[in-house]
């Protein structure tokens, strides 16, 4: 499973465990270092490590391994790698303050997640 359709899986996940402001970008035609980032706001330190728990569980069960992370101690920003796609969950704060959707998204790569009816 890669690109879109990796990010969408993610989206759904964080979604089902209630991660807010749920955004996938693609970055396609703008870097090399990701097709897709999946950005996700957590309510808390403990629902951000929740979070990340449960798309790295889910996905490795579906044999997709988590290549590298960062932040789960501080739990304000966890970064998780799944090569081509990037996970990113912000407390509300550090989301506000990086905004990364205003550096790589434009009306083109944005896509907010909705939950499917």
């Amino acid at each position: 499973m890669e690109g879109k359709e990796l990010a969408t899986k993610i989206a759904a996940i964080l979604d089902a465990k209630r991660g807010r402001d749920i955004d996938i970008i693609s970055l396609r035609d703008l870097t090399i270092v990701a097709d897709y980032f999946v950005v996700c706001t957590a309510m808390s330190s403990l629902q951000a490590r929740a979070l990340a728990d449960e798309v790295e569980e889910q996905l490795e069960a579906e044999g997709i391994d988590l290549i590298r992370h960062d932040g789960r101690r501080e739990a304000t920003w966890i970064v998780m790698d799944y090569g081509h796609v990037i996970v990113h969950i912000f407390d509300p704060d550090q989301r506000q303050f990086y905004n990364i959707e205003r550096l790589w998204a434009d009306t083109d790569n944005m896509i907010r997640y909705s939950t499917p009816d």
